[in-house]
Parts: structure tokens; C-alpha cells; sequence
């Protein structure tokens, strides 16, 4: 009944959306842009809520569930929520990935990561080199049609810049699976750990390949270290921003202590502008200034409660927008490169995870289920598609739309995965139950 009921009022909310966009008399301006922007935000708070209720009855995550809604209502399906007020929703995404930076800092424990470090080392470094090159090599065999008519050299340039593509990860989706499952354990801590450190190692590697595919694409560019100097003042500069955040966060949630809800929707929104106006990287900033609080404070658990109290209703806006920016028309015309790209870099992220676990001798869990979370991507993947667009302008533009492809389908496939994988690790915890619930229990 509490399905069917879930049923009915996923029904009732597309059709006064599908009222809303269909039958109302339009409106026209400012007035109907916010109009617009109220009415999508709340649809896909409600309707992405709905959904993951109804798919969870087949153990699929809840993540899915607002990437459907947002699908089925976004642009490219029912066009009940059309470009612009895709476009204006974005702004979520900036507080979004604030908050699930912080989160995946303060959820990285020093203790747990020295147990862990030579797991960590092991799994980056093969499945760095590995996924990288194997997937450099079949963009380069397979030869997209964009490239056909380069010089050898030139297509072995933007293979290499394909491969920085395939070794990013979706931090957003591991919090968002790890946060619904309450997942505790080997693989959820080796997920959490590789994840949120990898994107430093994408930084890294990016400047490198940048550097040394310029003057394989372009004939008259010669080698630069300029890209190894701009990426040492966004590092260091990011780790030194982080460190001093976290300080202050922790000195506010000792001192003070309330108002946290303001607090982080101020440092998602305002201190985001500022890092980039001193062109700092924000992901890392904040992550580092999680990692502090947690770390070199007595506040983490504060913190991450905090935190995961904001971010539930974060969220369900962040994966629902991304169902609606999800360009259908798009995936349906690169699907069969798309799919070729995406089997490699999932069967070869496997392979790497055997490799890495036989070396580090982990345990079985790792060695069977430890690259189930590192299928999906997202937002990072993307926006290293629209760097390479913006470095290269020549062939990028294709080469972001085959990436975004991709990502779609790792998006929507990877959560799954790391899903069952996590349940067939037995390491998810059944929900708690509610009030309602435990007064029956203790009626019978």
C-alpha cells in the first residue's frame, strides 16, 4: 500500500507539472522565469524523492531514481522542464559539490588511511597506468570520426588526453550510495579512500598530458611548462585555502556551533566565487578543509551530521538536474562508441583491481568487489571534457560531446553496480526504522 500510495503521487505530480507547462497561459518574463525555477525545484524534490521510493523495491539505489525523474521530465523526454530552467538550476550544483567535497573530506580518517595506504598505492598506481593506457589504446585503434583525418601523431595525442577522460570518478555518486546504504567496511572505506584521492591524481595527471599532447595536435606549438606551474599555484594554493577553512570550521563548530544549515550554504555558494576568482580548485579546497575538521579537530561527527542533514534534500536536486541535463538525443547518436569505450574502461578497471589487490594481498572482498565503486562518473569527467574543449577548439567540441556520452552511461550504470556490490559484501545497514514503525512493533 505504501508503494501504491508512492505510485499515485509520483502520477499526481507529473500531471499538475504537465498542467503547469501544458495548459496554464504562459507567462512572460522575469515573473515566469522564477515561476519556471520554483516550480522544477520543487517537482524534482518530489518527484525524484517518489521514485527512488518505488525503485528501491528492486534494490536498485536511490541515485537512480532522481536521475529517472529527472529524465523523464527533462528537456529531451515529456519537456516538461525545458533548457533555461535546466540552465538557471545549476546553480544547486555549485552547493552540491560543496557539500559533498566536505563530506568526503571529514569521512577520511587518518587512522583508517595509514591502515589502508598500501591498498591505496597499490590500486592507484595500476589503476592509473592501466585504465589509462588500455583506454588510450582503443580510442586510438577505434579512431572516433573526428580524428580520422589527423596525423598518427595527432590522433595519439588526443588518445592520451582520453585517457585522463577515463580515469576520473564520481565522488558525488559514491556519497550519495554510501549515505542511502549506511555502508560500513572494507570496500566502503577502500571506495571512500581511492575516490576522493584520485581527483588529485586526475589534476596531476591532466597538466602532464595537456603539456604533452599540445604539440602533438597543434603543429606550431612547442612544449610549455607553464601548465606545471599554473597546476603547482592551484594545488598548493587549494591545499593552503583547505587547511586554513577547516581550521576556522573547526573553531566555529567548538565555539559557536549553530546555524550550521547557514553556514554551509554560505561557504557552498560564497567561498566557491572566491576560489575561483584566485583561480583555486574548489573540489579540493574542500575536501582538505573536511579532512582538517575531521582529522585535527575533536568536531568531525558534528560536521558530517551536519552536513548529511543538508545534503539529503542536495542531493535529490543535484541527481534529478543532472537527469534533465542528461542529453538523450545526444547518447543516442554515439551509443555503439559510447558503449565500446565504456565496456573497455569498466572491464578494464576490473582487471586493474585484480592486479592491485593480488599485489597489496587484500582481502577477498577487495579483490572481488573493489572496483564496483569506481565505474560511475560524473561532473569531474565533464568538466575535464570541456578543459580539452576549450584547450583545443579544433576537435574538442566532439571530443566533450563522445565524453558526455559516456559519462551517461556510467552514470547510470555504475551507482548500480557499487549497490549490489556493497549488498553482496554485506556491508549495508538495513534502514532505521521510523517511529510509526517501532510503536506498531512494540503494539504487537
Amino acid at each position: 500500500m505504501g508503494r501504491a500510495s508512492d505510485a499515485l503521487s509520483l502520477a499526481v505530480v507529473f500531471g499538475v507539472l504537465y498542467a503547469g507547462a501544458r495548459l496554464v497561459p504562459g507567462l512572460h518574463g522575469e515573473t515566469a522565469r522564477a515561476a519556471a525555477i520554483v516550480g522544477a525545484l520543487g517537482f524534482l524534490l518530489l518527484a525524484g524523492t517518489l521514485t527512488s521510493e518505488l525503485v528501491e523495491v528492486v534494490g536498485v539505489p536511490h541515485l537512480t531514481g532522481y536521475l529517472a525523474a529527472g529524465i523523464v521530465a527533462g528537456p529531451y523526454v515529456l519537456h516538461l522542464i525545458d533548457h533555461d530552467t535546466v540552465k538557471q538550476l545549476e546553480g544547486v550544483n555549485t552547493l552540491a559539490i560543496a557539500l559533498i567535497a566536505l563530506a568526503g573530506g571529514a569521512e577520511l580518517r587518518l587512522a583508517t588511511l595509514r591502515e589502508g595506504l598500501r591498498t591505496l598505492v597499490s590500486a592507484m598506481t595500476v589503476q592509473t597506468v592501466l585504465v589509462m593506457t588500455v583506454c588510450a589504446g582503443v580510442f586510438y585503434a577505434a579512431k572516433p570520426g573526428f580524428v580520422r583525418d589527423m596525423p598518427p601523431l595527432a590522433v595519439f595525442g588526443v588518445a592520451l588526453l582520453w585517457g585522463v577522460v577515463a580515469i576520473t570518478r564520481s565522488p558525488s555518486a559514491l556519497l550519495a550510495i554510501l549515505s542511502q546504504t549506511r555502508a560500513s567496511g572494507p570496500l566502503a572505506r577502500f571506495s571512500l579512500g581511492f575516490i576522493m584521492s584520485s581527483d588529485v591524481v586526475v589534476v596531476l595527471v591532466l597538466a602532464g598530458v595537456i603539456t604533452i599532447a599540445r604539440p602533438l595536435v597543434e603543429v606550431n606549438a612547442t612544449m610549455s611548462l607553464d601548465a606545471f606551474r599554473d597546476l603547482g599555484h592551484e594545488v598548493l594554493g587549494s591545499v593552503a585555502m583547505g587547511t586554513t577553512l577547516g581550521l576556522v570550521l573547526a573553531v566555529y563548530l567548538k565555539v559557536i556551533g549553530r546555524q550550521l544549515v547557514v553556514v554551509l550554504i554560505a561557504l557552498g555558494y560564497g567561498a566557491t566565487e572566491v576560489l575561483h576568482y584566485v583561480h583555486f580548485e574548489p573540489l579540493l579546497t574542500f575536501i582538505v578543509a573536511g579532512f582538517v575538521v575531521q582529522n585535527l579537530s575533536r568536531q568531525g561527527e558534528k560536521f558530517l551530521h551536519a552536513i548529511e542533514s543538508t545534503g539529503e534534500v542536495v542531493y535529490v536536486l543535484f541527481f534529478a538536474g543532472a537527469g534533465a541535463h542528461l542529453n538523450i538525443p545526444l547518447l543516442r547518436e554515439f551509443w555503439p562508441i559510447a558503449l565500446l569505450f565504456t565496456g573497455t574502461r569498466a572491464a578494464t578497471t576490473w582487471v586493474a583491481n585484480r592486479i592491485s589487490t593480488r599485489a597489496a594481498k587484500d582481502e577477498p572482498v577487495l579483490a572481488r568487489w573493489g572496483w564496483a565503486g569506481l565505474v560511475s562518473q560524473a561532473g569531474v569527467a565533464i568538466g575535464i571534457a570541456q578543459a580539452v574543449a576549450r584547450q583545443f577548439p579544433a576537435f574538442g567540441p566532439a571530443f566533450r560531446d563522445i565524453a558526455i556520452a559516456c559519462v551517461a552511461i556510467n552514470e547510470l550504470v555504475g551507482p548500480v553496480i557499487f549497490k549490489i556490490a556493497l549488498d553482496r559484501a554485506n556491508e549495508t545497514k538495513a534502514p532505521a526504522p521510523s517511529l510509526t514503525d517501532a510503536e506498531e512493533a512494540a503494539n504487537a
